[in-house]
Parts: C-alpha cells; structure tokens; sequence
C-alpha cells in the first residue's frame, strides 16, 4: 500500500510523534495538527517499477490499479495524516533538495500563525532507483570512488572532493505551539525561531552566492536573532567543485568577520544527499547538536580546500568546547531555491 518513500516518511512521522509523547489516536480527528511534507521525486520507485513491468517484460506485465496514489507526491503526507488521525492542513512540498527544508518552515509559520497546535513536518525520499542513479551520474556530480575509497567518497570542503553521494530516508520534526508544548510537560529539543527563504532567479543548477546571503540573512531577521548569537552552522555541504565554495563565501559574507567563529560542519559526508529529506534529516543533527552541546565533525575532512576558508570547520574530532546559543540549517537546492532554518537552544524540559 506505500512507496518505499511513503513508508520511510511514516515510520519517521510515527517515531517523532511517539518520542514527543503524544498519544496516537487516528479515531480521533484532531482539527488543530496538520501534516508539513516534502519530497523531490515521489514514488518514483512505483513509477520505474511499473516501466519495467509494461515496457521490459515479454510479454508486458499487468500494472497494480493502486500505481498512481503508490506513486504521487503527497502520499506520504496523506499516510501521516490518516495514521495520526490530523485534520488540519496536509500539504507536500517538492522543492528539490530543499523540499523538507520548506516543509519544516511552512509548518513553522502555521503553528506561529496559530493556525495549527501541532504539525508533523519532515520529508524522505526514496531515490536510489536504477533511473534516478543514471540520471545524477550523467550529470557528472556523483562522487568517483572504487572498492577501497568508497567509504571516503563524499568529503565535503576537502580540496580533493570529487561529488555527492546519493542516499534515502525519511526525517520528522514535531513543531508544537510553545505554550501547549509545556503545560503538557513536554521534551523540548529547541526552539525553531526563524525561517528565510527565496529564489536566487539565476540558473537551474549553478548556486548563486547573493541568493544564499539573503537567505541566511532572512532567516535571522525572522527569528530576532543576531548574526553574533549563530555559534554553528549545519552546512549544505554537497561535496561538489563550485557548491562548497560558493556556500562557505555566503556564509562570510553573511556574518562577516563572527564568520571565523561559526562551527561549521556538513553531514552529508556521513549520511549521504537524500534529496528531498536531506533538508528534516540535518535539521534534526543541528537540533540535537544545540540540544548536546556537540557538534559532529565533518566526515573525511583532513585537508581542507583553502577556497572553502574563513569558518570554523569542524573536523576530526567533536566540537564540544564551545557553548552553542544559536545554530543555522542550510538547504540550497537545484532550480535555485533556498532555505534557511534558524535554531535557538532551550534549557532541559
């Protein structure tokens, strides 16, 4: 009954509503908590296993009738919704790689609107199909690597990084009205104070350095937060030739000279670009890094470009030396579409 996507995003939907200690019930509707989702391709898995069986089989094979509400975009989204039993708002964002990124922020201004109590947001994807490998390796972005450097394929800022490695999963963040969040004595991570985001209207596929600027600075306005108070910064971090510098040049610019101060790191190089859930999967390390008071280090970094200079990358070892206030989630996706998550820390709860 699910795409492999589907079921990914709601067994990650279902964890965080459990770990948030809220009681699953889909009997009883709840007008008041909606579903924020994001995904870039869907079931597309449904979708190229139902090629196969019509175009590659001899003789062609019979399509199952539940191919298109299998393979749909919002789906997932939909699934969530009917197994937590939420009636307000189920909306599916597909914004590339920043897909969950906006999901998450969207659902943040419906829960600051007061227009829901609780919203599930996150997203997950699915992508390593035989087409979607095809497709990213034509491009020539994946990382090179055989047998004995696959394990280091994906190196983020190295000055010998090669491309991204595709990975898939599922994320889920429970956004909760603060107020309501305490009085039932809740376990709060952080708090998500502020969200930027924007079109750099500049090209497809090549990351435009003023576009990720506004970003970072939108999303800090939003939140009330100065650019001082930012200790760490969860990175887009692709491991990519123009991607890594371009960011790390934004992020200068951005914060100017408290740049050299921010821990910066890009886990990607541990987990892998999920595409469309990449954006609720580091937004849940940079939570849980505010929440720790540790940052991870960025996987493989031992030689640091120098045109990826002038932040604190964090490399090696944890970071845990330092107090962190505040922290940033970047997601810059293809088509040019940006988003900034803004983080503050909160005491135990």
């Amino acid at each position: 009954m699910m795409d492999r996507y589907s079921q990914m995003g709601v067994s990650a939907a279902l964890n965080a509503w459990a770990d948030a200690g809220l009681a699953r019930d889909p009997e009883r509707e709840c007008l008041g908590g909606g579903v924020s989702w994001g995904t870039a391709l869907g079931g597309i898995q449904t979708f190229e296993d139902g090629y196969r069986t019509v175009y590659l089989q001899r003789p062609p094979g019979r399509l199952s009738p539940l191919s298109v509400v299998l393979g749909m975009n919002n789906a997932c989204a939909s699934h969530i919704a009917m197994q937590l039993g939420l009636a307000g708002v189920c909306h599916t964002y597909s914004v590339a790689c920043a897909s969950s990124s906006t999901a998450l922020g969207e659902g943040f201004r419906r829960v600051r609107s007061g227009e829901c109590e609780v919203v599930v947001a996150g997203g997950s994807d699915a992508t390593l199909a035989y087409s979607v490998l095809r497709a990213w390796q034509a491009m020539r972005v994946l990382a090179d690597g055989d047998e004995t450097t696959a394990v280091r394929a994906c190196r983020p800022f190295h000055r010998q990084r090669q491309g991204l490695v595709l990975g898939e999963g599922g994320g889920a963040l429970i956004l909760e009205d603060w107020d309501r969040a305490t009085a039932r004595g809740a376990r709060i991570y952080a708090e998500l104070a502020g969200y930027g985001a924007n079109g750099d209207h500049s090209h497809l596929v090549r990351p435009q350095q003023q576009g990720q600027v506004r970003a970072l600075r939108m999303a800090l306005a939003d939140a009330g937060m100065a650019a001082a108070e930012v200790d760490h910064i969860n990175a887009h971090g692709t491991a990519t030739r123009e991607g890594d510098p371009i960011e790390i040049a934004a992020i200068c610019e951005a914060f100017g000279a408290h740049a050299a101060n921010i821990a910066v790191n890009a886990t990607k190089a541990a987990h892998g670009h999920l595409m469309g859930a990449t954006g609720a999967l580091e937004a849940i390390a940079t939570v849980l890094a505010l929440h720790h008071q540790t940052v991870p280090p960025t996987a493989h970094l031992d030689d640091p470009d120098p045109a990826c200079a002038g932040v604190r990358h964090v490399m090696g070892a944890p970071l845990t030396d330092t107090p962190l206030r505040a922290a940033l989630s970047n997601s810059f996706a293809f088509g040019g579409s940006n988003a900034v998550l803004a983080f503050r820390r909160c005491e135990a709860h």
